[in-house]
């Protein structure tokens, strides 16, 4: 290590660039493949949300092309990320 710094050191400078990173958000992009029901309902098993927050959802991502989805912690985005494309919706995560 040429900065002089120890492992320790790195590793909290690396802790508080990732709290300053977060919430991230989960970005969910319109596609004209899947129905208003299925995004819904994907959105539910990756959330947990309420059927009438997934419904607010996807008019965004069918009005504007894209909405957020949920923001949270990354290793939890990453999570709702994954289930969302379980069915092949389009996600992006942001920091």
């Amino acid at each position: 290590m040429a900065t002089g710094q120890t492992h320790t050191e790195n590793e909290a400078l690396l802790d508080q660039e990732n709290l300053i990173r977060e919430p991230a958000n989960v970005i969910l992009f319109n596609d004209e493949v899947h129905s208003f029901d299925e995004v819904i309902n994907q959105i539910i098993k990756a959330t947990g949300c309420s059927t009438g927050k997934a419904e607010d959802i996807t008019w965004e991502v069918h009005l504007r092309g894209k909405a957020v989805a949920y923001t949270g912690e990354i290793t939890r985005c990453v999570q709702v990320s994954h289930v969302l494309e379980e069915i092949d919706l389009m996600t992006q995560i942001e920091v």
